[in-house]
């Protein structure tokens, strides 16, 4: 069977439940599912107009929310805002392939500014607002703006990083207020509603993503005009959504996951995206914000659950109907709590800002708990080694994408200036996620962690994650990393860094209780052999735990033997 994005759009939408529809995994048609790459594709004038714009235009496509005010968009309305913004910046002379570098938080111009620049085929360079001038400064150098868009608070960074440049941005737009050099989006709205798309191809670029850099430095990865919005379906798929839905995604502008499930996924349904802006994360307001709202369809990352399930779940009245969790793999723990407050089952995918969502556990489908789910349609996943072989059940292994140019998926286009990395994620006709997982009998895939993470201790390897799950588990603890700290016989011993739940102080005996309980739940090699009790963990803007911090840190620390406060060893350490 051979589609278009636009059969893609018809096709869910004649279902009465996208659970019901041919990306089902127990459908035998995903198999022969293949996609036509057309000569021009622009998904504005291709998806948003002739489907949203033409045919829900009456219909709600943003509701944005900050305190008490509120501000309500048609698609009609949005189409008449992105035209408006796309031709001022045609008339100051900004051009098709230009690039719009955007900081700004969850305001509506965020969306209204990338649906012009898809239309006019400006590639999208979307940076968190915790950024700071350091941080533009390296975006800068690989790609210089042409546009900018942002609000006060960031327009200075952006100031201070184009000063050290012999170049000047063309167009700088500020969201309120007045600044010098900049002009003040209000006069956007003199511009005419009516504007003509951009000659795009499926292969130009689109977007420049910044990655959260776990790892290392961030890299920058590049997405199209055609893989990127339609590896959107994916996430449609796995959300569950459906026109009329009123979609939540807890995610900022700055990152790939907000096009995934706050841009593509709902839009390409017909539903409704609710922008959610708060000045900080408070679980009461999240919650009662769902429930007032009428939320039916939520993504949130582990970090933000962990939170909320602290909350009396059963005292609001959601409407919710599918809940997803994404960012890093989800610890049994909160499913089980989340579905007794709620009713609702959290289901657990898997991407990157490489791809769209590649692994997932689909609407009324099978879960089990701890798995990532199976393979997204689209997308052909395998576990295979170094070599390219793909190993067998239950064996651990590289995630990976079988993939060539002529496939189609949500795969990354290439690397923009890291271009020595690309023959070490492209080989063997596979894509190399840089994660490492299994797979069993039954095609569930099972999350072990970052190739780097993974914890090398005598002969063992030791997944940070099922450590992490297990103490999650233990009443104490509210959050776990765990690492990998230098041993002079083992090579390695296992450590858990632990925030522990309200109620609960360190000491000696708790530190013994917990070695207790994971000896109870972990096999012997496993088991933490050290737990340091801390405040706090180091995180990515996105709320991906910085790994790597802390195992540098601990060799620092083991190699200077330095005197850690609240670090605990097991008796047999």
């Amino acid at each position: 069977m051979v589609v278009t994005a636009v059969e893609i759009v018809t096709e869910l939408e004649t279902q009465e439940e996208v659970e019901i529809n041919i990306f089902s995994t127990n459908n035998n048609k995903k198999d022969d599912f293949k996609i036509f790459k057309p000569e021009k594709f622009n998904w504005v004038k291709d998806i948003f107009e002739p489907y949203n714009v033409a045919q829900l235009g009456t219909e709600k496509g943003l509701i944005w929310k900050y305190n008490e005010k509120r501000e309500d968009y048609t698609f009609q309305d949005l189409a008449d805002k992105y035209n408006q913004f796309l031709n001022y910046l045609r008339n100051k002379g900004i051009k098709q392939g230009d690039k719009m570098f955007s900081q700004v938080p969850l305001l509506p111009i965020t969306w209204i500014g990338y649906l012009a620049s898809i239309k006019g085929g400006l590639i999208i360079i979307p940076a968190a607002t915790t950024l700071e001038a350091r941080d533009l400064t390296f975006r800068f150098e690989s790609s210089f703006p042409e546009v900018a868009l942002a609000d006060q608070a960031n327009a200075s960074k952006i100031d201070e990083a184009e000063a050290k440049f012999d170049k000047k941005i063309k167009v700088k737009l500020i969201t309120e207020g007045e600044r010098e050099g900049w002009t003040n989006i209000n006069e956007l709205w003199k511009e005419s509603t009516q504007a003509e798309a951009a000659d795009t191809k499926p292969d130009d670029d689109l977007f420049y993503f910044f990655t959260s850099g776990t790892t290392g430095m961030p890299k920058v990865v590049v997405h199209t005009h055609y893989t990127y919005p339609l590896g959107g379906f994916t996430t449609s798929s796995w959300v569950g959504m459906k026109k009329g839905d009123l979609h939540y995604n807890i995610s900022q502008p700055g990152w790939a996951k907000f096009f995934w499930s706050s841009f593509f996924a709902p839009w390409n349904m017909g539903a409704t995206i609710l922008g959610y802006h708060a000045d900080k994360f408070v679980p009461k307001e999240q919650l009662q914000t769902i429930q007032d709202l009428g939320v039916t369809t939520f993504c949130a990352p582990p970090t933000a659950l962990r939170v909320l399930i602290l909350e009396d779940l059963k005292s609001y009245d959601f409407k919710l109907r599918q809940c997803v969790a994404a960012g890093e793999p989800l610890n049994p723990e909160i499913i089980d709590v989340w579905k007794e407050g709620t009713g609702i089952t959290i289901r657990d995918g898997y991407g990157q800002s490489e791809s769209t969502a590649m692994i997932a556990n689909l609407p009324n489908e099978k879960i089990k708990y701890g798995s990532m789910g199976k393979t997204a349609f689209l997308y052909d996943i395998v576990i295979a080694d170094d070599d390219g072989n793909i190993v067998q059940d239950c064996e651990e292994g590289n995630i990976c994408v079988v993939h060539n140019e002529e496939t189609i998926n949500g795969i990354f286009k290439t690397y923009l200036i890291q271009k020595d990395k690309m023959a070490k994620v492209f080989k063997h006709g596979l894509y190399y996620t840089g994660d490492k997982a299994y797979k069993d009998e039954d095609g569930y895939v099972w999350f072990v962690g970052r190739d780097d993470d993974v914890i090398k201790a005598s002969d063992f390897r030791v997944g940070p994650f099922e450590v992490e799950s297990a103490l999650l588990e233990h009443d104490a603890i509210m959050e776990a990393a765990v690492v990998a700290s230098p041993h002079d016989l083992r090579s390695n011993a296992v450590k858990a860094f632990v925030i522990l739940a309200p109620g609960h102080d360190a000491s000696e005996e708790l530190a013994k209780d917990i070695f207790r309980y994971t000896e109870e739940h972990l096999a012997r090699y496993k088991i933490p052999r050290i737990v340091q009790f801390v405040e706090s963990l180091p995180k990515t803007i996105s709320g991906k735990i910085r790994r790597v911090e802390l195992r540098n840190q601990e060799a620092v620390d083991k190699k200077n033997k330095t005197i850690i406060p609240n670090e605990y060893f097991h008796e047999k350490y």
